[in-house]
């Protein structure tokens, strides 16, 4: 269903695009690929840069390596258009260095925060990973070779979201060993 129609007319100023792809490499790893643009839809002439409609403000990318159980073997990180030349990206070779060994679970952005929060790293660098670590979880989803979840843990999924409330319908019927009963004390969902 698409967006309302504008309540009145408007001038486009700003795309921001994050477009993230996942793959398997012939060895048995994954590779999760992200990559973030700014633009301005108009020129822009700041004091310290010079962007003609179009250009990026913002183009960086990132890839992580994962093996089947969301460990990083690698990452590497690019960062092509930046607003602060040669100061904004020399902060890019740090994620590689404090990724690699880490592991995507459940907390990761709170985890992202720490280790590249405010002055220790990029903030667009940082959102763009915050989103990459769920398109993770979304390519290795059901995939054969990636690690099947331990039945004996509770899903990380469950009590992340409305939908999947313990205490809800969707639980109730598609993880029953995990609902619980207390379910009177959730709100009902309006159709």
């Amino acid at each position: 269903m698409p967006l309302s129609n504008p309540v009145a007319g408007r001038r486009h100023l700003h795309t921001r695009t994050i477009k993230i792809d996942g793959y398997e490499r012939e060895d048995g790893l994954f590779e999760i690929e992200g990559h973030l643009t700014d633009v301005k839809h108009f020129d822009v002439n700041a004091s310290h840069f010079l962007r003609k409609a179009g250009d990026p403000i913002h183009d960086m990318k990132i890839r992580l390596t994962l093996d089947g159980e969301m460990n990083i073997v690698d990452a590497f990180a690019v960062t092509d258009g930046m607003p602060y030349e040669n100061e904004c990206n020399k902060i890019t070779p740090d994620y590689r260095e404090k990724l690699k060994g880490q592991k995507i679970a459940a907390g990761f952005r709170i985890f992202l925060a720490g280790l590249f929060g405010k002055l220790k790293g990029c903030a667009h660098m940082t959102e763009l990973l915050g989103s990459m670590a769920p398109a993770a979880i979304q390519s290795m989803y059901g995939h054969g070779r990636a690690k099947v979840p331990d039945p004996d843990k509770k899903p990380f999924q469950l009590d992340g979201c409305h939908a999947l409330d313990t205490r809800g319908p969707v639980v109730e019927k598609y993880y029953p060993r995990w609902f619980q009963r207390d379910a009177a004390e959730v709100p009902a969902l309006k159709p």
